[in-house]
């Protein structure tokens, strides 16, 4: 659990919580992280490198370290990575240092990551409490790709596709939160990480839904 009076960035003498946060594009994953943090205030949000280019109104350093595909494959010849993977043809990767770094001032942080990236910090020494974001049907994450307008259809199809394979690996993670609604699936990932309560929507989930037609 956090200890949300922890963290004050001169050190606590002990290490924060490490969190990983998983999820197909459009389940909200991103979104909850960032409220996640500006909720609990010794929680901060680890910022991944990517070589995908920035999308319209995203800043280098906020959203992500948008970098060339020679300085992220020099990163990986260094060994600089917690995790990394390639995810519609372009990758991305949480640096190791500033992860360790602040969780040894006691700041717990999450990783926004997808299932291969948590497969790979799982096998660290790091402890950490994966959380797996659902979204409550195939239909409701295509309608909400569809809605945020950043992708073509032939983009959205592939997500979709992508999807179906990527819930199938929610069984590796210690705990499911189907977001339907947000404030409430905001409202349990704080219950699960201040207090140890588990995901009630974790209930309604049914893998079997997101089986390949």
């Amino acid at each position: 659990m956090i200890d949300s009076k922890r963290g004050s960035g001169s050190g606590s003498g002990s290490e924060g919580q490490l969190i990983i946060l998983a999820a197909p594009s459009g389940a909200g994953k991103t979104s909850l992280a960032k409220a996640l943090a500006e909720s609990i205030p010794n929680l901060e949000v680890s910022i991944s490198h990517t070589t995908r280019p920035a999308r319209q109104a995203e800043q280098d350093g906020e959203d992500y370290f948008f970098i060339s595909k020679a300085m992220f494959e020099k990163m990986i010849a260094n060994d600089d990575f917690l995790e990394y993977a390639r995810v519609f043809d372009h990758l991305y990767g949480t640096a190791y240092e500033p992860v360790k770094y602040k969780l040894g001032l006691g700041y717990s942080i999450a990783l926004d990551i997808d299932w291969q990236g948590a497969r790979k910090v799982r096998a660290t020494r790091l402890k950490a409490i994966s959380v797996f974001i659902a979204p409550p049907s195939l239909e409701d994450l295509e309608h909400r790709l569809i809605d945020r307008k950043r992708d073509s259809k032939e983009i959205i199809k592939n997500r979709m596709s992508e999807a179906i394979s990527e819930i199938s690996h929610y069984a590796e993670f210690d705990h499911v939160v189907v977001n339907e609604d947000f404030p409430t699936a905001l409202e349990e990932l704080r219950a699960l990480l201040l207090v140890g309560k588990a995901p009630d929507s974790s209930k309604n989930f049914d893998p079997t839904a997101f089986l390949q037609p």
